[in-house]
């Protein structure tokens, strides 16, 4: 965990450790292994549905229109973007971050 820790890190350096070992946990190490899932391409219109679908919806209960989660999603990308390889951790760390919902992750 203590890379997943230090990324996000870089961009909340107060980041609660247990919230990102949910997310750790709610990925599973399977998707974590495989280099293109462990990775969000915010360049991928399909690959930001499926975060809003479910990770933003399904695991932190969003309810507000899909305009206003992707915008969400479009201030990570913009926050994460001086990196070319988007940590799914980081991002989701983030994404849960803006929107108040960390405290639905551990």
């Amino acid at each position: 965990m203590s890379d997943y820790i230090a990324d996000v890190k870089k961009y909340s350096p107060g980041a609660d450790e247990a919230a990102v070992k949910a997310i750790e946990n709610y990925l599973g190490k399977g998707i974590l292994a495989q280099r293109d899932a462990s990775l969000v391409a915010c360049s991928d219109p399909e690959e930001l549905k499926r975060v809003r679908e479910n990770f933003c919806k399904k695991k932190l209960g969003l309810s507000q229109s899909d305009d206003e989660i992707d915008a969400v999603l479009q201030s990570v990308c913009q926050q994460m973007s001086g990196d070319n390889s988007k940590s799914r951790v980081t991002f989701y760390y983030l994404a849960a971050e803006k929107t108040g919902t960390l405290g639905k992750l551990a």
